[in-house]
C-alpha cells in the first residue's frame, strides 16, 4: 500500500476547487457558484458527505464553546414547525406533521449540507456518456417485513413498495458470470499481491469444502493457519460445552470474538488476522473490539455448535438484502421531498424517481407550505419567555439568522444538541453523551469498464490488515424504470468501497476506536482518501488487466467522521442495554416544544430507526 500512483486530476473539483476549498471558508457549491455553475450537489464529486463547508459552524459551537450572537429581529416568518436536520428523520417529521396537523402547516427544515439527505447520501457520474448513479450513505431498506406499523404506514404513503425490488434488483446477476467474493492479500501485509477466492463466501456465505483445499493453497498463509481454517469452518463443535445457555450468553457477551477465537477454538494469529475485518461492515468494529456474541448472532463459524440458534440466530426466513434503490435510501429522502415539495421531484413513481432530476431552487421557494433551507447550521434554540414558542438562530454563509417555530423537532446530529439547546437538563445532556457515533467513509469510485473484475471472477474484494477499504464491491445489480445496471464488462460502473476507521490491533474499546478513527479523518485530505482507493485498486485488480489511469473514470469519498447511530456492544455495555432501555431514551426526553428525532435517539442505525424516532416525536408535539 506504499505505492503512490500520479493520476491526473479527472475533474475540476477533484483538484483546483477542492484545493481552494480547502484553504478558504467556501464549501464546493459556493465555488460552483462563482464560476457560474448549475446547483446540483449529487453530481459532484471529490470530497462530499460531511463536505467542507458543513461542519466548521458547528465545531466551531461544540469543540470551542463560542456563541454567536442571536440577531436581535426574527429574520424570517413564524413557522408552526422548524424541522432541524434534512435527513430521513427529519424530512419524515415535516411530512408527518403536515400529514396530520394539516398540509397547508408552515413548516421550515434546516439543514447544514448543500444537499438534502443528511447520511441517504445520492452521488452520479457520467462517464462516457452512461449515467451512474450510486449511495454515499444510509444503503438498504433493510428487512421491511420487520419495520414497524408506523414504518411500513410512512413508505407506503411517499409511495415506496417494498415487494417491487424483487423484480429490480437481479439477485443472479453475479453468480450467472461465476463471480463471487475474494481476498486481496497485500504485498505490505502478506509479501506479494495476490486476490483469491473467499473461502468463507463473503460475509454470510456458506464454505464449499469441496474446493476450500484448492482455495487455502493459493493463500499466503502457513500449514497450520490452512489446517485451522478447514476445522473452523468444517466442525460443528461445541467450544463451551458443559456451560448452560445462560453461560454461554453471559460469557460471549464479555469477550472479543478474537478472544473466543483465541482461546476457546484455538485459532492461530494469522487467522484471526484474516477474521478480523471480515464484518466490519456489519459489527462496525473488528473482532478485536466487537463481542463474541455478536458473532453468534450473525452465526459465524465458530459459533454454529454452541446450540443457540433459538436464542440468537434468526433463521431462514430473513428477507434477502434487495430492497435498494440505485442512490441507496437517498430514495426515501428523495420520496419524502417529492411529498413536501411539489415539483421539486418531477413525476410521480417509484420507476421515475430514479433519474428524476431534482430542482433545487424549487426548494426554499417563499409560497411553499413546506421550505427546505440548505447549507443552514443551527447554533441555538430556546423557548421564547412566553414559553409558547422556540427560537432558532442558524447560519447560513456567515450570517446569523432567526426564525420562530411553534413547535421544533431537532433531528440533528445527537451529540451536537447539548451545545446549541441550553434548556437542556445536565443529566439528559449527560445520557446523550453517553454514544459515541461511528465514523464511515464510503468512496465511490466510477470505473469505464469492470473486465478485470470478470477475469478474476469476484465482484466483492476483502482486504485483511487493511489501512483503508476493508471492502470494495461492484455496486448492486439494481435496474429501475429507464435506470439500467452496466449491460457486461466493457460497460462502466460504480465501484462501492466500505472504511470504517479506527485504531484496530491497539487494545481498544469499539468506542476509543471510534474516536480514533474521527479523528484521523479529519487529518485526511482528499488526495490522502485517492492514493489509498487508487493503490488498493491497482494491487487488487491489476492481475486482471486493470489499469487505474485508464479505468477510473472519477472519484467520490462521502466522509461521514459522525457515521452510524451508535448500537450497544454487550463488551461496552455490559449487556445492560438494548433499543428499549438505555441513556439514549432519557437522552430524548421532550423538552416542552422541543423534541429530538434521529437514529442515535433509537439506538438503532437503520432508517427504519430514524422514521420511528419521527414518529415520536411528532406525537410529542402535537400533544402540546
Amino acid at each position: 500500500m506504499a505505492k503512490r500512483l500520479n493520476i491526473t486530476r479527472r475533474d475540476f473539483l477533484n483538484g483546483m476547487a477542492l484545493s481552494l476549498a480547502a484553504g478558504t471558508t467556501l464549501s464546493p457549491l459556493e465555488i460552483l457558484a462563482r464560476q457560474g455553475s448549475s446547483y446540483y450537489p449529487p453530481a459532484l464529486t471529490g470530497m462530499r458527505g460531511s463536505h467542507p463547508g458543513s461542519f466548521e459552524v458547528a465545531h466551531i459551537v461544540a469543540r470551542t464553546g463560542a456563541a454567536y450572537s442571536r440577531p436581535k429581529l426574527q429574520t424570517d416568518a413564524t413557522y408552526d414547525l422548524v424541522v432541524v436536520g434534512g435527513g430521513i428523520s427529519g424530512l419524515t417529521a415535516a411530512f408527518l406533521y403536515q400529514q396530520r396537523a394539516g398540509r397547508d402547516r408552515k413548516v421550515l427544515v434546516l439543514d447544514n449540507h448543500d444537499d438534502f439527505g443528511g447520511h441517504a447520501k445520492r452521488n452520479e457520474f457520467n462517464v462516457d456518456g452512461h449515467h451512474l448513479i450510486g449511495y454515499g450513505g444510509s444503503m438498504t431498506i433493510d428487512g421491511p417485513a420487520k419495520y414497524s406499523q408506523q414504518a411500513k404506514k410512512l413508505l407506503r404513503d411517499v409511495g415506496i413498495d417494498t415487494d417491487r425490488f424483487y423484480e429490480y434488483f437481479d439477485q443472479d446477476f453475479f453468480a450467472k458470470r461465476g463471480m463471487g467474493p475474494s481476498f486481496y492479500f497485500s504485498a505490505d501485509k502478506y509479501g506479494r499481491d495476490i486476490t483469491v477466492p473467499n473461502v468463507f463466501g463473503g460475509y454470510f456465505g456458506d464454505v464449499d469444502l469441496s474446493t476450500i483445499d484448492a482455495t487455502l493453497a493459493m493463500y499466503p498463509l502457513d500449514d497450520e493457519s490452512k489446517r485451522a481454517i478447514v476445522r473452523l469452518v468444517s466442525e460443528n463443535k461445541d467450544y463451551l460445552a458443559g456451560k448452560s445457555v445462560d453461560e454461554k450468553m453471559q460469557l460471549l457477551g464479555s469477550i472479543t470474538f478474537a478472544d473466543y477465537l483465541r482461546d476457546y477454538v484455538g485459532m492461530p494469529e494469522p487467522v484471526i488476522l484474516l477474521l478480523r475485518d471480515l464484518h466490519k461492515g456489519v459489527s462496525t468494529v473488528g473482532w478485536d473490539a466487537a463481542p463474541a456474541s455478536e458473532a453468534a448472532y450473525l452465526y459465524l463459524h465458530g459459533t454454529r455448535g454452541l446450540g443457540l440458534e433459538d436464542h440468537l440466530y434468526r433463521g431462514e426466513d430473513d428477507e434477502p438484502y434487495i430492497h435498494h434503490f440505485p442512490d441507496g435510501n437517498a430514495g426515501i429522502a428523495r420520496s419524502l421531498v417529492r411529498q413536501l415539495v411539489p415539483g421539486a421531484i418531477p413525476g410521480d413513481s417509484m420507476e421515475d424517481l430514479v433519474t428524476a432530476v431534482a430542482d433545487y431552487e424549487r426548494l426554499d421557494k417563499p409560497d411553499n407550505a413546506c421550505r427546505i433551507r440548505l447549507n443552514s447550521t443551527a447554533v441555538d434554540v430556546r423557548h421564547s419567555a412566553d414559553e409558547r414558542q422556540v427560537e432558532v438562530t442558524y447560519v447560513r454563509g456567515s450570517r446569523p439568522e432567526r426564525v420562530v417555530g411553534r413547535h421544533v423537532v431537532l433531528a440533528c446530529y445527537n451529540n451536537v444538541i447539548p451545545h446549541i439547546c441550553p434548556e437542556l437538563p445536565a443529566a439528559q445532556a449527560d445520557a446523550i453523551r453517553y454514544a459515541v457515533k461511528v465514523p464511515l467513509v464510503y468512496p465511490n469510485i466510477a470505473l469505464r469498464n469492470w473486465r478485470a473484475w470478470d477475469r478474476l471472477k469476484t465482484n466483492r474484494v476483502f482486504q485483511p490488515q487493511t489501512p483503508y477499504m476493508h471492502s470494495f464491491d461492484l455496486d448492486f445489480p439494481v435496474s429501475m424504470g429507464r435506470y439500467r445496471y452496466t449491460a457486461g464488462p466493457d460497460k462502466p460502473v460504480v465501484v462501492h468501497g466500505s472504511v470504517v476507521p479506527g485504531a484496530p490491533g491497539q487494545g481498544l474499546s469499539a468506542k476509543q476506536q471510534h474516536e480514533a478513527g474521527r479523528e484521523r479523518l479529519y487529518q485526511m485530505s482528499f488526495d490522502d482518501h485517492e492514493q489509498l482507493i487508487l493503490a488498493q485498486l491497482d494491487g487488487a485488480l491489476s492481475p486482471g488487466g486493470f489499469d487505474v489511469e485508464r479505468d477510473v473514470a472519477a472519484i467520490t469519498v462521502n466522509r461521514w467522521p459522525h457515521g452510524y447511530a451508535y448500537e450497544y456492544l454487550d463488551t461496552e455495555d455490559a449487556g445492560r442495554y438494548s433499543r428499549k432501555r438505555g441513556p439514549h431514551v432519557a437522552g430524548r426526553a421532550q423538552v416542552g416544544r422541543i423534541s429530538i428525532a434521529n437514529s442515535d435517539s433509537e439506538a438503532y442505525a437503520y432508517a427504519d430507526g430514524a422514521i420511528d424516532a419521527a414518529h415520536r416525536a411528532v406525537d410529542e408535539q402535537l400533544a402540546v
